[in-house]
């Protein structure tokens, strides 16, 4: 398994669950969350991959780029939910 892989696994998990603790209600709401952050760690990650951008990376995974979208999907997704 690619170390890049488990990076976006642990980091979309890990925002879901502070999106949780911030924002949540249910067990629901845990498992949107988390899946919402990891879906939008790995999409922000490769689109930073194509783009070419050489900020703060940690190997060939991009941190802010899948930060900024895993962010950006747990807002669209509590607003989905609301």
């Amino acid at each position: 398994m690619q170390p890049e892989f488990l990076l976006v696994l642990l980091f979309g998990g890990l925002y879901g669950v502070i999106f949780y603790l911030w924002r949540g209600r249910s067990m629901g709401d845990l498992v949107t969350f988390v899946v919402a952050a990891v879906l939008g760690f790995g999409l922000g990650a490769l689109v930073g991959s194509k783009v070419g951008l050489r900020f703060l990376t940690v190997g060939q995974l991009h941190m802010v780029e899948g930060t900024m979208l895993s962010w950006g999907f747990l807002f669209v997704a509590r607003w989905l939910k609301a």
